[in-house]
């Protein structure tokens, strides 16, 4: 881990130089959370691809993501972008998994602002077939509690719970 603080927009520090992010979160019913890694590009494309409407519903007009034409390299790609980006701790990706990691199904994702009133972005989804479940119900109640208890942040914002993506579009952008 590098001895500096993280930055973020303009150069503000957005993470303590000290902290660690954590590796394994526990989640309900032998569910879990840990960094996304290039490796996980097939159980990611199936997860992604097999919700791409509902995921491009929620984060297209955003992110741009995912696109319809993602292919598997593509992919891969941006599964190693997100985790040497964990590790320098410029942004962070959860990947949400089965109890022996033989499906992926959803991701959290804890980013600098981009826009003006909070000190992180914070957003998940599962796929369509845990919609609705109480696993989502479960992922729903602990990523803000755990947000709350394990992240140096005092402004979260939830984006997409708290704030609808439209109004944080519409928000102005931080300055770069």
């Amino acid at each position: 881990m590098s001895s500096t603080p993280s930055t973020g927009p303009a150069g503000t520090t957005w993470l303590p130089a000290d902290f660690r992010h954590p590796t394994r979160v526990e989640v309900p019913f032998g569910h879990h959370l840990r960094p996304i890694r290039a490796e996980d590009t097939d159980l990611d494309m199936v997860a992604v691809m097999g919700s791409r409407e509902r995921l491009w519903s929620i984060y297209g007009e955003a992110w741009g993501w995912p696109p319809a034409d993602m292919t598997h390299e593509a992919d891969r790609a941006d599964l190693a972008r997100h985790a040497a980006e964990m590790e320098t701790h410029e942004s962070f990706n959860y990947a949400l998994f089965d109890t022996d990691e033989t499906a992926l199904l959803g991701c959290v994702y804890i980013d600098p602002p981009e826009k003006p009133g909070a000190d992180a972005e914070i957003s998940w989804w599962v796929v369509d077939e845990c919609v609705g479940t109480e696993l989502e119900a479960a992922l729903d109640e602990l990523v803000p509690r755990w947000i709350a208890t394990e992240w140096p942040l005092e402004q979260p914002r939830y984006v997409g719970r708290d704030l609808p993506w439209a109004e944080w579009l519409a928000l102005p952008d931080l300055p770069r």
